[in-house]
């Protein structure tokens, strides 16, 4: 469930503070919360911080259509991250901190697990991401207000999803989000795909001789089938269509 990317561009070991460090990068299953932010542009924007700072990213996780409103436990990506803080990865690093979560509740308690193991949790946006200090409250009440202000700001998102999809709904078309791989709407209804449910039965394919999520990838990336709304194919998302499959 983890996507792990050999990276050889970095600088010269130039700075003391030169760190070990796990990338997490995350989409969620709302295209409009996403736009202009997708996962490569996350990739290259946690690439390029890490290079000017002359950090090392060791290892790349990844959540693909998960909402940052849910747990850590249930998203594979965020959970292996965290579990890198205990095994050599000296830090953590997101491109912004509602990658990390877009709940109050849920950012904090991944800030504490990262801090519990000795990690460091780097913002791309805003930087060291301080731990509580007795000394220091201010610290804390600002990054909560920033976790509140995010989890807000999905909330009133969802919130204008929900009354444009009963509107469009009450109209007669179809309602439901981005339609799955396999489908497309079409004259307000949901419609089959050929070429997408040619992928999707190859995948069914594929997992019913044994492979894993990995080489799945790989094998669809071979053969040239296409994601729906990615460059790339992720372990993670296909967990997400064979779930619906079945």
């Amino acid at each position: 469930m983890v996507s792990r990317i050999a990276l050889i561009e970095w600088l010269p070991d130039w700075q003391s503070e030169r760190m070990k460090l796990a990338a997490y990068i995350r989409v969620s299953t709302d295209k409009q919360a996403e736009k202009g932010f997708g996962l490569d542009v996350q990739r290259q924007t946690v690439k390029a911080w890490a290079k000017a700072h002359g950090h090392r990213i060791v290892l790349w996780t990844c959540d693909e259509g998960v909402s940052g409103t849910r747990d850590a436990a249930d998203r594979p990506g965020l959970t292996a991250a965290l579990q890198a803080l205990q095994e050599g990865a000296e830090g953590l690093v997101v491109p912004r901190l509602d990658r990390l979560a877009r709940s109050l509740s849920v950012q904090e308690a991944a800030l504490a697990h990262a801090w519990r193991s000795g990690a460091v949790v780097f913002s791309c946006d805003t930087g060291e991401v301080l731990a509580d200090s007795p000394d220091d409250p201010m610290r804390t009440a600002l990054r909560q207000m920033m976790g509140v202000f995010s989890q807000l700001e999905r909330s009133m998102l969802s919130a204008r999803m929900r009354a444009g999809r009963r509107m469009k709904a009450e109209q007669g078309g179809y309602a439901f989000g981005s339609p799955p791989l396999g489908y497309r709407a079409h004259d307000g209804s949901l419609v089959a795909d050929d070429q997408e449910q040619a992928t999707l039965e190859r995948i069914r394919q594929l997992r019913a001789e044994g492979n894993s999520l990995r080489q799945i990838c790989a094998a669809l990336e071979n053969e040239g089938h296409k994601p729906k709304r990615s460059t790339k194919w992720h372990p993670q998302s296909l967990a997400a269509i064979l779930k619906r499959a079945s």
